[in-house]
């Protein structure tokens, strides 16, 4: 745009804000004093072409879809091509039950499956360990052995089905026991397709399902990354998640920048152990919340992509245009999700899911309009993908790559929040990276801080939240049909165990742990170790418990 016509829009704003809008507002005073996004983006009552960033930059800053830097997404036809993959989370009670619901959604419509584990198995737990009392099966399916697996994938096409599994600590364990249980069944690992989310740094600054400290955790981590690029290339060896660091309350642009700080502490720490950046880089993967704010969601996504193609070219100097790929998998946001008026969880998710569409997402998980009540129903977990469904079938939105590209209060927003969380991306470099930064509590303080802000909205009745703060209804009647996890669950998983221990070669079973011990002690990659030791039918918390004696475990420093 000529330097004219950019003055003369810019002196006619001024005159619309003076006049035209000014003498509205004095008359009919707005609904607040400030508008603003999550993130501190005041929001303008419009925005010109002046206030949108300049055409001549255009194709430095926004380009084409599949070219860097990525802005607009990062395939050339996106869904014109094929619709995002339909990846329902699921998993709960023993395997047996979530084999079931998995094919129940497979035959829904559902194109990729998602495993949600329980908190023994995220914690490196056996079902029959004191600690898990209570707890097996109640929130995700109990996992303690490849034969639990066994069971878990049974029947399905593993080397026809994406699958993503929800595990981090002992994530290593878990890819060792669903690849080992392909191979048993004939299939070629190197043709398994997935994801495992192994990302760790997140654990200890949002979720806190870590088992190790920092330093051995990173090994595990780059040791999967040399291990699966060289055995399982089609396997994404870490889904970098900002998806629970904002379900802890953060703000859209703190979880681009804590997201992105933990990708890169990742992709240095794979440089440091020798592997070469195009080797392993076009296979990260990550995974984003997606909140209410619609068109700030949609704003974020566009400059997290932007932001992470900059600092892969910029910083890593990655040759491989696949290696500045910022690809990802989105989940609607459980924090957001009501046990009041629960059916309007329904219109929550819809417009969730359709920012997502909209931002360029790889694939995407609906929540059910349960979940803040219970796992989901089978109904409910339908209508959740119905959504999708008809989000992809029926709106038309996927019809044209980046629909809202070009919009000026879109494209003024992506740039505001990329420069937010590149402020915090530079103070967390300053403090010498993100493991410094989770040592010193930053990005635990600012999240506890945004949190807070959030809910002192909500408590002043500053920011509405329909059936909770505003249109209360005083007689709330519980779904009938809510998921019940039966207990008898513990008392079976731990009689399968005790079956397995019996069958077992127990000196092969003592060998493969003594050998995943020396392992840990030493400098050689600890995955085939891992998988040796899952043949020999160890179990999960043995396995843990073999990497615990050498590494020991991390204790959270409490920030206030």
């Amino acid at each position: 745009m000529a330097d004219e016509t950019r003055k003369k829009i810019q002196g006619e704003e001024s005159r619309w804000l003076e006049q035209t809008w000014g003498k509205a507002v004095k008359k009919f005073p707005e609904r607040q004093p400030k508008f603003e996004t999550s993130s501190g983006v005041e929001l303008p009552p419009v925005v010109t072409p002046a206030g949108a960033p300049p055409e001549e930059r255009y194709l430095e800053r926004i380009g084409f879809p599949g070219e860097y830097p990525f802005t607009r997404g990062v395939q050339p036809t996106m869904y014109r091509g094929r619709h995002w993959t339909m990846r329902q989370y699921a998993g709960f009670a023993s395997a047996t039950e979530s084999n079931r619901r998995y094919k129940y959604l497979l035959q829904s419509g559902t194109t990729g499956l998602s495993v949600a584990f329980d908190l023994p198995t995220q914690m490196g737990r056996d079902a029959d360990h004191p600690r898990a009392r209570g707890e097996v099966g109640r929130v995700g399916v109990s996992i303690s052995s490849i034969e639990d697996m066994a069971v878990l994938m049974a029947d399905l096409p593993m080397e026809d089905l994406t699958t993503s599994m929800t595990i981090n600590a002992t994530s290593s364990i878990l890819l060792a026991f669903y690849a080992v249980h392909a191979q048993e069944r004939g299939f070629d690992i190197r043709k398994l397709g997935g994801t495992i989310q192994n990302d760790l740094l997140k654990e200890y600054i949002a979720r806190g399902t870590y088992i190790y400290p920092p330093a051995p955790s990173l090994r595990i981590i780059t040791d999967l990354f040399a291990f699966t690029s060289r055995e399982m290339p089609r396997w994404n060896p870490i889904s970098i998640s900002g998806y629970h660091i904002r379900e802890a309350g953060s703000t859209a642009a703190q979880e681009i920048a804590f997201t992105l700080a933990d990708g890169i502490t990742y992709v240095q720490a794979a440089l440091d152990a020798g592997l070469d950046v195009d080797a392993f880089a076009g296979r990260l993967s990550f995974f984003f919340n997606v909140h209410n704010d619609f068109l700030e969601e949609i704003a974020k996504f566009r400059a997290a992509r932007r932001l992470w193609a900059r600092i892969m070219k910029e910083r890593f100097k990655a040759k491989d245009p696949r290696s500045c790929m910022l690809r990802f998998h989105s989940q609607t946001a459980g924090s957001t999700l009501t046990a009041q008026q629960p059916e309007n969880n329904v219109v929550r998710v819809a417009l969730q899911a359709l920012a997502s569409v909209l931002g360029g997402t790889q694939s995407l998980h609906t929540n059910s309009k349960d979940e803040a009540l219970a796992l989901p129903s089978e109904s409910s977990a339908k209508l959740a993908l119905r959504t999708q469904q008809i989000i992809a079938n029926e709106s038309g939105v996927a019809d044209v790559i980046d629909p809202l590209g070009g919009s000026w209060h879109i494209e003024r927003l992506t740039d505001e929040l990329e420069e937010k969380a590149l402020a915090y991306i530079q103070k967390i470099d300053d403090m010498g990276g993100m493991v410094n930064a989770i040592s010193e509590g930053y990005p635990q303080r600012e999240i506890q801080d945004a949190a807070f802000r959030y809910q002192t909205e909500i408590e002043r009745g500053e920011r509405v939240i329909v059936g909770v703060n505003e249109f209360v209804e005083e007689k709330e009647v519980a779904p009938a049909d809510l998921l019940k996890i039966d207990p008898a669950i513990e008392a079976q998983q731990k009689e399968r165990l005790a079956e397995l221990r019996k069958r077992r070669d127990a000196d092969q079973a003592a060998r493969a742990l003594d050998a995943v011990r020396a392992g840990a002690g030493g400098t050689e990659n600890l995955i085939p170790l891992i998988f040796e030791a899952v043949r020999a039918r160890c179990t999960l918390g043995e396995i843990s418990d073999a990497m615990r004696e050498v590494f020991g475990e991390h204790r959270e420093e409490v920030v206030l």
